[in-house]
């Protein structure tokens, strides 16, 4: 298993390291610029809406498939017509519900049509996701490793047409860029399906009210789980737009948007883990195999590489934000070094919790394949008060930088709870070793730093380049990224 799961892991980091820094910095970056932060603020926050009530689309079917099928091949036939249909009946209900909601807090005209595209896009989404939980369920990697960038690579090619060819001989809107995913999704949907269709054979679709009721059953509690989670990761950006004054809210939520870009790309990245190492575990427990080593190596790989990202952010955080953004029109110089100035700081605060996010895709994703959700539910029910509590308290003075303050604290609550059922359920050996050489790690990082930033008279971009690699290279010498496993590994079949 863990054979499978570094080869796999080893193509997807491949494949989108190549396609989604390209997207991150060279689309989605470039869109919020030309736009400007308020209606890039207005996108995000829609965007960010629509994501809290996702799980109607799915009621947490994409997971309990992924398990199921990773467990049960065969059912796949069975079970492929009658959730295709409940999806699209989710759908229906999932676009009257957030029209519903997104009217009585106030949205209107203009809000209200870009929300109708967003909502749109999401489901088209969430059907590219159900297929691909029944791509990666039979364990093929390779193909939901190019379904994975697929929409991305589609969007870069569509978006940056319409960008540096000036197609339409105007401004750029928001709405190219909604119109854009659109049709980047529609075209992935029916490649990743073609994919499936090659092994399940032909889809009818089949009314089974039974069918939908029993699966609805099965997957409700990873409906809750999804759906709390959801709140306290992505409404942050809701709050910060409704509880300000209309104007400041917008803009406060674009400038939030440009320090959280960098997170949601490594968040991008630590989500490849879960992918694959879901079924990987779920298969595991099946046949009673200890799931120990396979936690320790993602573990000691996900976490020390994120320690060097987020350590590097610290010290690097406003040359980075500099660098990614510039004044767009009718912005003074000083409206500009302001929204900079909160920006990065709110980028060093998300890139704190991003250790505890990352830790949370390693034992969330262990429990959830040995079906502690109960545990798992009452934790995210705990992040999600403690997040509206701090939201509602810091908002209204401090802004953005008090979401952002939220969010870490919020990250870093449910990630020692995480830790600390999986130890109570798993009963894991205390590997002192390892939690001391990720504080060995941490500390040289944090004085590497503070000495480049200071005492060399360098380029930032050079300095944190070097910063990066010493991390790396301090990272194996720690043993925390194992050259020799990983050539033991991929030279022998080690189940």
């Amino acid at each position: 298993m863990r054979k499978k799961f570094l080869k796999n892991l080893g193509l997807l980091l491949f494949l989108n390291l190549l396609v989604k820094p390209f997207w991150i910095l060279g689309i989605d970056r470039q869109v919020q610029n030309l736009v400007g932060p308020e209606e890039y603020g207005l996108y995000f926050t829609i965007f960010n809406f629509s994501f809290l009530f996702y799980i109607f689309l799915d009621l947490g079917i994409t997971n309990f498939n992924n398990r199921n099928i990773a467990q049960n091949n065969q059912l796949l036939n069975k079970h492929l017509p009658g959730i295709s249909m409940l999806k699209l009946f989710l759908g229906f209900f999932y676009g009257i519900l957030i029209f519903l909601i997104g009217f009585l807090i106030g949205y209107r005209g203009e809000q209200l049509y870009l929300l109708a595209w967003v909502g749109f896009n999401q489901f088209i989404l969430s059907l590219i996701l159900y297929i691909r939980s029944n791509l990666s369920g039979l364990l093929l990697f390779k193909t939901d490793s190019f379904i994975s960038i697929l929409d991305r690579l589609l969007m870069i090619f569509i978006c940056g047409f319409l960008l540096w060819f000036n197609f339409f001989e105007g401004m750029f809107t928001i709405y190219w860029f909604v119109y854009a995913q659109t049709a980047a999704y529609l075209l992935t949907l029916l490649i990743a399906l073609i994919a499936l269709l090659r092994k399940s054979g032909s889809l009818k679709f089949n009314w089974n009210y039974p069918f939908f009721i029993l699966i609805i059953k099965k997957s409700l509690p990873f409906a809750l789980l999804v759906l709390l989670m959801s709140f306290y990761n992505r409404i942050d950006p809701v709050l910060i737009e409704r509880l300000l004054p209309e104007s400041i809210g917008e803009n406060q939520s674009g400038v939030y948007a440009q320090a959280y870009r960098l997170l949601d790309a490594g968040q991008n990245f630590a989500y490849l883990f879960a992918i694959l190492l879901l079924p990987l575990f779920s298969k595991m427990i099946k046949y009673n195999e200890s799931t120990e080593k396979l936690v320790k190596l993602s573990f000691s790989i996900i976490i020390s590489g994120v320690l060097i990202i987020a350590i590097t952010s610290q010290f690097y955080a406003d040359d980075l934000m500099n660098l990614m953004y510039y004044p767009f029109a009718g912005e003074t110089q000083d409206q500009f070094d302001t929204r900079i100035i909160q920006s990065a700081l709110i980028f060093r605060l998300l890139m704190f919790s991003f250790v505890a996010i990352a830790s949370n895709y390693i034992f969330g994703t262990l429990l959830t394949a040995n079906n502690n959700l109960k545990q798992l539910n009452i934790i995210a029910f705990c992040g999600l008060v403690v997040n509206l509590t701090l939201n509602f308290i810091l908002i209204p003075q401090y802004m953005a930088v008090g979401s952002a303050w939220a969010s870490a604290v919020t990250q870093v609550m449910t990630a020692i709870a995480q830790l600390f059922i999986v130890q109570r359920e798993f009963n894991f050996k205390l590997n002192v070793r390892l939690i001391t050489n990720l504080i060995t790690l941490t500390i040289t990082l944090f004085v590497f730093g503070f000495i480049s930033n200071n005492y060399l008279d360098i380029r930032w971009e050079l300095s944190s380049m070097i910063m990066i690699v010493f991390g790396i290279c301090s990272a194996m010498m720690l043993k925390l990224i194992h050259i020799r496993e990983f050539i033991e590994i991929i030279n022998h079949d080690i189940n």
